[in-house]
């Protein structure tokens, strides 16, 4: 496993730390062969915590994001009533510098499903930053 980088262990927050470190260490498990891009995303939920990483496919309209993968292993894990709190997403590429890497506007309105005022956690210019879906995501798609 590659060291841990400096601003991950420069979060003070024991607990969106370890957040980022679990989106951290699935990031390596991505499977990115045309992009490059390796995405990990860690979901709290009131009941544990789940991971995903990116899976790109051959026909890149199929390709899944690391935040919707953690998303449905937390409902798989869980059921419908699901409800998340927490998000973590970790983004590489090597030889190249990840400006930022927030969730795109598909995985913003999937995690707003299940955690409307949950905090995400991403990197932006080289440090974390939180914020909550509702200011990611102002005007989310309600049905329910």
């Amino acid at each position: 496993m590659a060291r841990v980088p400096a601003a991950v262990t420069a979060i003070t927050d024991p607990s969106e730390r370890e957040l980022v470190q679990r989106a951290f260490e699935v990031s390596f498990k991505a499977y990115a062969p045309s992009s490059k891009f390796h995405v990990g995303a860690a979901v709290r939920t009131t009941k544990g915590t789940y991971v995903g990483c990116n899976v790109e496919n051959g026909s890149y309209g199929l390709t899944s994001c690391a935040e919707r993968n953690a998303v449905f292993a937390a409902i798989t894990a869980e059921g419908g009533k699901t409800r998340i709190e927490a998000v973590a997403v970790y983004a590489r590429s090597p030889g190249k510098k990840v400006k930022t890497a927030s969730p795109c506007g598909a995985c913003r309105q999937v995690l707003a499903e299940f955690g409307r005022h949950a905090v995400v956690t991403f990197l932006e210019n080289g440090r974390f930053r939180s914020m909550t879906l509702d200011e990611l995501l102002p005007a989310a798609f309600e049905l329910y």
